[in-house]
């Protein structure tokens, strides 16, 4: 999206990482300017105002102006780098831009409304895709595109081909992408109880004495033996 926004840089002699840091300590951030058949040149920025477009609600689909040695050009931010620590802008590559020529952008999705198949089939909604790519004039690149997904049910989806595109604009994403779906809410299955180890054996019975019956020839000598003693 354009805005009426400019910026000033000036041009940027020296290179190397030293003098990017000499340019960092006075509050200035290296940049590279190049496209539209032009050759690149190498600038300084204020980080301030290339972060402040990135905040901002276009974010890097916004078109401004960079006013360098008189001239002004239009713009887009194309790539660029934070210092993770202390989230300082270290670099930012700047395209030139020709209003008059299509060009290729990915524009983020935004959803709207409760699904019912949230509300009334205990789904859950699915984000899967959060931007799509498009290709339209300069000026009509939107800010996002807004998808009601109040209709959807548990099983069904929103397709990148349902995207309202309009004017200039063209789809170049795949038409099949899905852009988010209501699926059924996994429940974990309830943990199975550990088999319970058997019993333990009841102890034994303690083994009576053991009987000892003497057989029939033992018992006649026996009492033989009885009768010669009388």
């Amino acid at each position: 999206m354009r805005k009426d926004n400019t910026i000033s840089a000036e041009p940027r002699a020296l290179r190397g990482k030293n003098e990017a840091r000499r340019l960092r300590a006075r509050g200035l951030a290296p940049a590279v300017l190049y496209g539209a058949y032009k050759p690149a040149v190498a600038l300084t920025v204020n980080p301030k105002e290339i972060t402040r477009i990135l905040h901002s609600k276009s974010g890097h689909n916004t078109i401004f102006n960079v006013s360098l040695e008189g001239e002004t050009t239009p713009a887009m931010i194309v790539d660029w780098q934070f210092d993770p620590a202390k989230d300082n802008l270290l670099h930012v590559d700047l395209k030139r831009i020709d209003l008059s020529k299509r060009i290729r952008v990915f524009v983020p999705i935004l959803t709207q409304g409760d699904p019912k198949g949230v509300k009334q089939q205990g789904g859950l909604l699915e984000l899967v895709t959060r931007e799509i790519e498009i290709e339209c004039l300069p000026d009509e690149i939107p800010e996002h595109f807004v998808m009601d997904v109040t209709e959807l049910m548990v099983g069904q989806n929103l397709r990148a081909g349902e995207v309202p595109v309009t004017g200039s604009m063209k789809l170049m994403s795949s038409p099949d992408s899905v852009i988010a779906h209501v699926i059924v809410l996994r429940v974990e299955a309830a943990p199975v109880a550990a088999p319970v180890e058997a019993a333990e054996e009841a102890p034994a019975a303690e083994a009576e004495p053991e009987v000892i019956k003497k057989g029939k020839k033992e018992e006649e000598a026996e009492a033989e033996a009885k009768g010669k003693k009388k």
